[in-house]
């Protein structure tokens, strides 16, 4: 039996939506006082490396009011995908440089993306 969904418009207005479409991650890092804009260069620099990856839909880097939080929001094809990306050599030793900045991470949640603007159809 089909869904009752399963006849609905995949995009309305330029959103696009399916359910259980992908893997969010959004969570906050508390950088070393005075360390946030080191730490938001190193997540820059691993969104760049992102770029070749086909699993990564999206990786946002943010700030905030908050003078040490950076937010970090993620939309993976799956989550293997997101497991995966961790492999690599180059993405292990950026993590490792950027590890000694971070004091924490908090308000982390996984997602299942049901999609919105920007998202593939």
């Amino acid at each position: 039996m089909a869904s009752p969904l399963s006849d609905a418009p995949k995009s309305i207005g330029g959103c696009h939506y399916s359910a259980g479409m992908t893997y969010g991650l959004f969570g906050k890092f508390s950088a070393q006082p005075g360390r946030r804009d080191d730490l938001v260069t190193y997540l820059l620099q691993a969104a760049k490396l992102l770029e070749r990856n086909s699993g990564c839909i999206h990786y946002i880097v943010s700030t905030s009011d908050e003078p040490e939080a950076v937010w970090v929001c993620e939309v993976w094809t799956n989550v293997a995908a997101h497991d995966a990306s961790l492999e690599p050599e180059d993405i292990k030793a950026l993590i490792q440089e950027a590890r000694p900045l971070i004091v924490g991470m908090s308000d982390q949640t996984q997602l299942t993306v049901q999609g919105g603007k920007g998202l593939p159809g």
